[in-house]
């Protein structure tokens, strides 16, 4: 009798060959999404009101009809996901896919995915192993590095294609955070700040749903050349140019937003020590304003929320 069988009943070793193969297999969740997302599946779903057959997805999506067995297998997947609700054979969306459609950045994480299951981000985790075994470089990019041989800032100033890809997620994923966070609590952050300068702000999502929730904010937008090169300027807000490491200009806050988990503590002293100095001291209203995941908070009794953050 094998170790395994001492250990374990029946019931158990089965139940552990669900869960591994759920674990092993869960890669086929996000790569079903992002091929959902490029056929425009939640799209077309949306523009039935909400409310589509299979046939009606076929015919919108123009996906062959010899697909279609695939196409139901697709689907099934990312109905048991959550992605879509299906009932009697309609699929509707879910609020997962209510946001990935719709005309204003804050409703559309379409960008989102298809940074995230980009064939350079899927590829980092494949140097996971090595990463743990080599005691050189501890950083937080250090395993994007080893991946592809640069830093991701480096990437991105290299690679056009990346470089406008995570500038459009971020401007997604800034729009839709600052959407809540200004309907939740912007009175108690914003008001009364004459300026705010959005460090590491990409192409000015954040600062742009600020300013025009603000119109006496003067708001401005601090990232690197090449970021800053392709930004849209409307007029909105001032894009500057420049390095968060050496100088930030001068306003009364400083908003730092899903910044200071890409870098190692030292780096962000440095940051946080270039903040100081940008703002009035704080009797005068000088404030740094800090968006960032906090593992462990939230509702605690969310399995899915738990397991997100935990990563």
């Amino acid at each position: 009798m094998s170790c395994t069988e001492q250990e374990l009943s029946t019931q158990d070793m089965l139940q552990g060959h669900i869960d591994l193969h759920h674990h092993l297999y869960g890669y086929h969740k996000s790569m079903a999404l992002l091929c959902a997302t490029d056929l425009g599946i939640p799209g077309a779903i949306h523009r039935r009101g909400g409310a589509a057959t299979i046939s009606d997805i076929v015919a919108d999506t123009m996906i062959p009809p010899a697909k279609l067995p695939h196409l139901r297998r697709l689907m099934r997947v990312l109905s048991v996901s959550g992605i879509f609700a299906v009932e009697e054979d309609v699929y509707k969306l879910t609020p997962a896919s209510r946001i990935l459609v719709g005309d204003k950045a804050s409703c559309n994480f379409s960008p989102l995915v298809h940074l995230v299951v980009s064939p350079a981000m899927l590829t980092t985790f494949s140097s996971l192993s090595p990463w743990f075994r080599d005691g050189r470089n501890a950083s937080p990019t250090a395993l994007f590095e080893m991946a592809h041989g640069m830093p991701p800032w480096e990437m991105m100033k290299r690679d056009d294609t990346m470089n406008s890809a995570l500038n459009d997620a971020c401007v997604a994923d800034s729009s839709f955070l600052m959407e809540i966070a200004l309907r939740e609590r912007g009175d108690v952050v914003f008001r009364g700040l004459r300026s705010l300068v959005d460090v590491g702000g990409g192409h000015g999502g954040a600062a742009m749903a600020i300013a025009k929730a603000f119109p006496d904010i003067k708001c401005s937008v601090l990232d690197l050349p090449h970021v800053i090169s392709q930004a849209p300027d409307d007029g909105t807000v001032c894009f500057i140019a420049g390095d968060m490491f050496e100088d930030i200009p001068p306003a009364d806050a400083v908003l730092l937003k899903h910044v200071l988990h890409c870098w190692d503590a030292d780096d962000c002293v440095k940051i946080v020590g270039q903040c100081k100095k940008a703002i009035p001291v704080r009797g005068d209203g000088g404030k740094v304003i800090l968006i960032n995941p906090v593992i462990g908070y939230g509702v605690k009794q969310d399995s899915t929320l738990k397991e997100t953050s935990a990563g």
